[in-house]
């Protein structure tokens, strides 16, 4: 699938777009991304993620605030190939993934600081649809999302 756009290009004809600065890893299969943004805020818990993506999705992005955590892993291969069943456009994770091999081969944008294979709690703790930021960015709901392999623009 292509996207027909490059970040770059969108910024430069768009100067009020907001610049993630997080230096995100590209892990799914799909680089280039874009869709309205839903968020969720967790800590070491996906028990949320895994519900929300388990419902339709409608091209939409996924934003988790897991505050940068890397100390355990808030998405594997179950949840992201529930978010494809689903059709979600792709999962930006302020934190960390793990099944790296089998989300690498996902048609499904991915980004996430890095990985773990410790799994993380399934308690439901943390926010639905709230504002989230990282980045000098904030992601509200409904906010458009663009991701390529230069970074993440998010409408202001």
């Amino acid at each position: 699938m292509t996207a027909g756009f490059t970040t770059c290009d969108l910024y430069d004809a768009d100067e009020t777009l907001q610049s993630c600065s997080v230096q995100f890893q590209d892990l799914g299969a799909r680089p280039v991304f874009t869709g309205p943004v839903r968020t969720i805020r967790c800590h070491r818990d996906n028990g949320l993620v895994k519900q929300i993506l388990n419902t339709p999705g409608h091209g939409a992005v996924l934003v988790v605030d897991g505050g940068g955590s890397l100390e355990s892993a808030l998405m594997g291969d179950l949840i992201a190939a529930a978010a494809v069943r689903n059709g979600w456009a792709g999962v930006v994770i302020h934190g960390a993934i793990r099944d790296r091999a089998v989300v690498r081969t996902l048609d499904l944008g991915v980004k996430a600081l890095g990985s773990n294979p410790r799994k993380s709690a399934k308690d439901g703790a943390g926010e639905v649809d709230v504002p989230v930021g990282f980045g000098g960015v904030t992601f509200t709901p409904g906010a458009t999302l663009w991701a390529d392999e230069d970074g993440i623009l998010v409408t202001p």
